[in-house]
């Protein structure tokens, strides 16, 4: 952030203005490899102008309501392209959900909070969080991600990893309350449980923050960069699509690049906070995208494929649910003591690094 919070420097204003200038640009610039490359650095951009701006709101409103923003800003627009996808293309595309909901829960929990605390351990020693909070968001990212990603294997009411029609419209529901209930928890039940204790050297949480006109103003251009992201992951799609298809490397591997792609403004801002010693906020944040990804995911696909009577696959194969029950337990124990270092960084690590390597050579 600025030294003057409500001094936007002007990059992060013309930045986005760019991105929209490129994906304008597109249908007249063809595919060629100057202007994939073009799309890559406004991608870039636009991440890094849409993280600052998400840093301006969540200083203006407080946490733990800021790191919400971010999260749920993104995941609405997310959720907002699966669908787009899935119903112009049909029964071929009938997993995106299912991929792309696992894809970043494995990349928020393995990959960014193994950045995260490899980063803030080696910087900071021993870094501290509030476990009643982390702790709440795991309990009900595992209830999630079993109900609606496993269960719909060991059912008989329809075939295959898919769920009836009764049985998609419950999962839809639980996942859209509990979510809810989490974050009417984070926010003002039990708000204290998310705020970390006052770092004294970080000067962010004592800078002044920003007028009411500069909040406003970081939050038009932080949706309008997240529009930009999503748009422009979704325009290196086909080069994405092209280059795993010339390595040999399963459909999979283009659910995790564009999930990866996605997620890049909450990876970059939960780093950015655990290098400033605020691990309860890169906490609050990595983890609350990925209930953001199923919560909002799931009812929502719920309601369209009900209405629209398309298949929805949802089941996770045996190695999936093997990765994914061990992602949960390495979480509970990195999560149990409300103290990690740069091993929890790295057992997290070598899980995604597992999670990479089977899902491309399984």
């Amino acid at each position: 952030m600025p030294r003057s919070p409500n001094d936007l420097p002007r990059w992060t204003l013309w930045v986005p203005v760019v991105a929209w200038i490129v994906l304008a640009a597109s249908p007249i610039s063809g595919d060629g490899t100057w202007f994939v490359a073009l799309v890559a650095l406004s991608l870039a951009g636009a991440v890094f102008s849409a993280v600052h701006h998400a840093e301006v709101v969540a200083h203006r409103v407080g946490e733990p309501l800021g790191t919400l923003v971010l999260a749920v800003a993104v995941t609405i627009i997310e959720v907002a392209l699966i669908v787009s996808v899935m119903l112009s293309a049909g029964p071929e595309k009938s997993a995106l959900a299912r991929d792309t909901v696992y894809a970043a829960v494995m990349i928020v929990c393995n990959g960014i909070v193994g950045i995260c605390l490899l980063v803030g351990g080696w910087r900071h020693g021993e870094q501290n969080f509030r476990v009643r909070g982390a702790n709440a968001a795991l309990s009900v990212l595992a209830a999630l991600s079993v109900l609606t990603l496993v269960m719909p294997n060991y059912l008989s009411a329809a075939p295959g990893p898919v769920l009836s029609t009764s049985q998609l419209a419950f999962a839809g529901v639980s996942s859209l309350v509990l979510y809810c209930v989490f974050v009417f928890i984070q926010t003002i039940r039990h708000r204290d449980y998310f705020l970390a204790d006052t770092q004294a050297g970080d000067e962010s949480v004592h800078a002044a923050p920003p007028s009411p006109r500069t909040a406003i103003v970081s939050l038009v251009f932080l949706l309008v960069g997240l529009v930009a992201v999503v748009l422009l992951a979704k325009l290196l799609s086909p080069a994405v699509e092209r280059a795993v298809r010339a390595v040999g490397a399963p459909e999979a591997v283009v659910g995790i690049v564009i999930a990866a792609l996605v997620l890049l403004p909450e990876g970059v801002a939960s780093v950015s906070a655990a290098r400033a010693n605020r691990l309860q906020t890169s906490l609050n944040l990595a983890l609350g995208s990925a209930l953001a990804s199923i919560g909002l995911t799931i009812p929502t696909v719920a309601v369209v494929f009900i209405s629209t009577g398309q298949p929805l696959t949802l089941g996770i194969g045996g190695m999936e649910t093997v990765l994914l029950a061990l992602t949960l337990l390495v979480g509970t124990l990195t999560l149990a003591t409300g103290r990690t270092t740069i091993l929890q960084g790295a057992v997290h690590l070598s899980l995604f690094a597992a999670y990479l390597f089977l899902s491309i050579t399984h």
